[in-house]
């Protein structure tokens, strides 16, 4: 068993890249298809451009709450689930039309799962609080999004809430996940709601904050979560638990690590949350320690690959939100997410180590508050979903592969913008 720490400091550049200018060819404008990239080429990145005008306006003065989840379909539909329960918005200044009685003609919470096609256009729209049928129960708060092979769509929750019955409150743990199809179809509920956490459950769940399906065994990954502090793998069809583990491959305990601290020794158990588990084509599962700062890697059978440290002085609510990969066979390229320092790395997967960077905190287009959720397209288009304030999904086009100027680039605007032409 191969086991690697690898610390990244985000400070080493390819060779030569940061004396270098864009390539021309990925300046010009025009995405190109990820068919046509030349993703091993040396020396060069996949370089990015926002579009500043996708997804298309919604329509009913329909708006989103936190954008929790984004995923992108065998079709390049791409699916977004947010949270639009009244305490996600200001009330007197935002919900005008979605008070009783309205008192104006705008806005109003959109349904919690968005289904857009590859123009932006709103092609579908499900799901939330108060729309189950009785035969499932959905999350006190939704929390990521997976379209699987089969075009089914599954969502998990990280909510604690209370639930007043005349004159009883019950405490309502996300301890289940929700299967469905593409129309909103209920398909299956696994775990049950208000369970308790416990990290050894083979039944039941601890707040899960992401979902992965393996086409190839059928299999589901949990990234389970706030609560449990593991992975934990489902049969797809069935929800029967096969296996799990947590840090190192190591079984699970429930015993919380104290807070991290930068240069140490990385504990034995996950931190909470873990936020991702994502499958690479060749076997390996990368997995977010967000506390941590680290990106763990295993086999499919729990077996402990090597880590990664990234953004290491970053405190708080960690550096490693969310990844997804570059859409060529090799998945050359990670795309990681970090939410607190509000960036996106590009990551070459073969050493694990940061190219450069783009984006940072703010309110303009192609800068994030707390980019949480990160997809790839099939022509390598990247996706964003912003949580608290953030509350909306970005493109950010694939324009080929270039040389980037610095090691963090800002904000990924056109060439000709940010000469200030």
């Amino acid at each position: 068993m191969m086991q690697k720490r690898n610390v990244v400091f985000g400070a080493v550049l390819v060779a030569g890249i940061a004396a270098l200018a864009f390539a021309s060819e990925a300046m010009d404008g025009q995405a190109a298809g990820a068919q046509d990239a030349d993703y091993t080429a040396e020396g060069l990145a996949p370089l990015f451009e926002v579009d500043p005008f996708w997804p298309k306006p919604l329509p009913n003065h329909w708006i989103m709450g936190a954008t929790i989840g984004v995923d992108v379909d065998s079709r390049d539909h791409v699916w977004i689930v947010q949270r639009n329960t009244a305490n996600q918005f200001a009330a007197n200044t935002e919900l005008g039309s979605g008070q009783d009685p309205p008192v104006s003609e705008c806005c109003s919470p959109a349904p919690s799962v968005l289904e857009f096609d590859p123009d932006g256009n709103l092609v579908g729209s499900w799901g939330g609080p108060g729309t189950e049928t009785g035969d499932y129960t959905w999350p006190g708060s939704n929390h990521g999004i997976t379209v699987d092979h089969m075009d089914n769509v599954w969502i998990g929750g990280n909510g604690v809430s209370l639930h007043i019955t005349g004159t009883d409150t019950v405490r309502l743990n996300d301890t289940h996940v929700l299967k469905f199809s593409r129309d909103g179809t209920f398909l299956a509920q696994f775990g049950t709601p208000g369970s308790d956490y416990d990290s050894q459950s083979q039944v039941n769940f601890g707040r899960v904050a992401k979902i992965f399906v393996d086409p190839v065994e059928n299999e589901t990954y949990l990234a389970d979560g706030y609560a449990n502090q593991r992975v934990a793998v489902l049969d797809a069809s069935t929800g029967e638990m096969k296996r799990f583990w947590g840090a190192y491959g190591n079984e699970p305990d429930g015993t919380r690590p104290p807070p991290y601290e930068p240069g140490e020794t990385p504990p034995q158990q996950f931190r909470t949350p873990v936020h991702c588990a994502e499958l690479s084509h060749d076997g390996l599962l990368y997995v977010c320690d967000r506390p941590s700062n680290r990106v763990s890697v295993f086999q499919k059978d729990g077996t402990f690959v090597s880590e990664h440290i990234y953004a290491p002085h970053t405190l708080s609510q960690g550096a490693t939100w969310d990844i997804d990969f570059s859409p060529d066979d090799e998945q050359t390229y990670i795309y990681l997410a970090d939410g607190q320092n509000m960036k996106v790395y590009v990551i070459l997967r073969e050493t694990m180590e940061v190219i450069y960077s783009f984006g940072d905190g703010g309110r303009q287009p192609g800068l994030w508050f707390a980019v949480h959720s990160i997809a790839v397209d099939s022509h390598g288009n990247i996706y964003t979903t912003e949580t608290y304030e953030g509350k909306r999904v970005q493109k950010f086009d694939y324009v080929g592969m270039g040389t980037p100027t610095s090691m963090n680039m800002g904000a990924a605007w056109p060439a000709d913008r940010k000469r200030g032409s």
